[in-house]
C-alpha cells in the first residue's frame, strides 16, 4: 500500500481545501496522508475531522524554510498537533515574518510597473499562511502575467527584481522544536537545494547529528533513479527514505495525490519507519 507524505491545502499555497485533499487521497485509497501547509496547522482540524469518517490516516505535519550555514532548505515535521507547543509557538512568529516580507514584496512590484495591493493578495488566501503563491494568484487574477510559473520566474524567486528574504529558523533549531514537540523530521525535496560549496551529503550528515529523521527520497520531481540512489543514501546514514507528491492542486499543475506525475509511490514502510523514531 501507499501513503504521500507532503500535502498542501488552501492553508497555505495549496487550492483545496484540507478536507478535499483527504478525500481525494482516501478516494485512491492511500492508507495514509501527511498534511503539510508552509508555516502552519490552520489546516488540521478540518482534515481531521474528514479523516476521522473515512479509511485513511492523517498525519499532522508542517513544512518549514530553514537555513544551514547560509543553506536553504524546505524541512518537513511531523506528528505535530494543533496548540501549544516548541515549534507550535513559533510558527506565529514565521508567519509574522511572511508578512513583512510580502508588504516588501508587493512595494518591489508596485515600483515595477505592478500595481497590485495587499488586499487583492489576501483574496486567494484561505488560511494565515500568505505568501508568494497568492501574490503570483494576484497578478494573475489582474492579468499581468499568465500563470504562477511566470510571476516566480519573471518577478518572485529567489533572486528574482521583486524577491525580499524573510525571517528563518535555522535547520537545527526546527529539528530540535520538532523533537521537543514530540515529532521527527525529514528534509524535504533534496535536489533543490544549492549546497553550494559543500556536498549535499554533508549536510544531511550534519543534520543527522542533530536529530533528522529522514530524507524525502521518494519525490514526484525526482526521476526513478534519482529516487532509488536518495533512499540509498538514507539507508547508509540510517534515515528514513520518506517521500510525497508535493501536490498543491491546481497550484502545481500536472502534479497528483499519491502519485505526483503518474509513477510516484511511496511505501507505507515509510511512514511506520517515521513512526518509529518520534521521540
Amino acid at each position: 500500500m501507499a501513503v504521500d507524505l507532503h500535502l498542501h491545502s488552501n492553508a497555505s499555497d495549496g487550492t483545496d481545501a484540507p478536507g478535499i485533499v483527504v478525500q481525494k487521497a482516501a478516494a485512491i485509497h492511500l492508507t495514509a496522508i501527511a498534511l503539510t501547509d508552509h508555516d502552519t496547522l490552520f489546516g488540521i482540524p478540518e482534515a481531521q475531522a474528514d479523516a476521522a469518517n473515512l479509511p485513511i490516516e492523517l498525519i499532522p505535519g508542517v513544512e518549514l524554510s530553514v537555513d544551514h550555514h547560509g543553506v536553504k532548505i524546505h524541512m518537513l515535521a511531523y506528528f505535530l498537533e494543533p496548540g501549544p507547543g516548541p515549534l507550535q509557538d513559533r510558527l506565529e512568529m514565521l508567519r509574522d515574518g511572511r508578512g513583512v516580507r510580502n508588504k516588501k514584496i508587493i512595494e518591489a512590484l508596485n515600483q515595477l510597473g505592478y500595481p497590485i495591493t495587499m488586499q487583492d493578495v489576501h483574496r486567494f488566501a484561505a488560511g494565515d499562511a500568505v505568501g508568494r503563491p497568492h501574490i503570483a494568484d494576484a497578478l494573475v487574477a489582474a492579468e499581468m502575467v499568465a500563470d504562477r510559473s511566470e510571476a516566480f520566474r519573471d518577478l518572485l524567486g529567489d533572486g528574482g527584481p521583486a524577491y525580499a528574504e524573510r525571517d528563518r529558523l535555522t535547520a537545527t533549531e526546527a529539528i530540535n522544536l520538532t523533537t521537543e514537540s514530540g515529532g521527527v523530521t525529514s528534509i524535504a525535496h533534496p535536489l533543490t537545494i544549492d549546497p553550494g560549496t559543500v556536498t549535499l551529503r554533508s549536510i544531511f550528515e550534519d543534520l543527522r547529528e542533530v536529530g533528522l529523521s529522514g530524507i524525502e527520497a521518494f519525490y514526484s520531481e525526482h526521476p526513478p533513479h534519482i529516487r532509488t540512489q536518495l533512499a540509498g543514501v538514507a539507508a547508509e546514514l540510517d534515515l528514513v527514505a520518506t517521500g510525497g507528491s508535493d501536490c498543491h492542486g491546481t497550484g502545481k499543475p500536472g502534479l497528483e495525490i499519491g502519485t505526483g506525475h503518474g509513477d510516484l509511490v511511496v511505501p507505507d514502510s515509510a511512514l511506520e519507519e517515521l513512526k518509529a523514531r518520534r521521540p
